[in-house]
């Protein structure tokens, strides 16, 4: 009955991590180039592992990515508040090889500023 229970457990474990989203790590971002962009929200993803959005700036389209969901709460950050439509303020890094894609430290919604990490 154990080894079963053990067994049961131990596949539940598997079941639940295999379909996990997959998750990146920040060394893809070149940390010795800060940009800062004001731009108008196109799109927004508001859940783990990290949330995004996407920044209209100057006709030219940004991903920018943010921190995780928990972490946004924490500081402040509320999914209306960068929904589409809104305009923000980001500073961040830009990605090593993928144009156009940013990771945030810090991003300012309504004059406010909200520190990511």
């Amino acid at each position: 009955m154990i080894l079963l229970r053990n067994l049961s457990a131990a596949l539940l474990f598997l079941f639940c991590t295999a379909f996990t989203p997959p998750h990146h790590g920040w060394a893809n971002y070149d940390q010795t180039k800060t940009i800062d962009y004001t731009g108008t929200v196109t799109a927004s993803v508001y859940e783990n592992p990290h949330s995004a959005i996407k920044i209209n700036q100057d006709k030219k389209i940004w991903t920018v990515i943010l921190a995780p969901v928990s972490r946004m709460q924490a500081r402040g950050v509320k999914a209306d508040m960068i929904k589409k439509g809104s305009s923000v303020r980001v500073v961040g890094y830009p990605h090593k090889t993928i144009k156009d894609e940013m990771r945030a430290e810090r991003i300012f919604v309504d004059g406010a500023k909200y520190e990511l990490r």
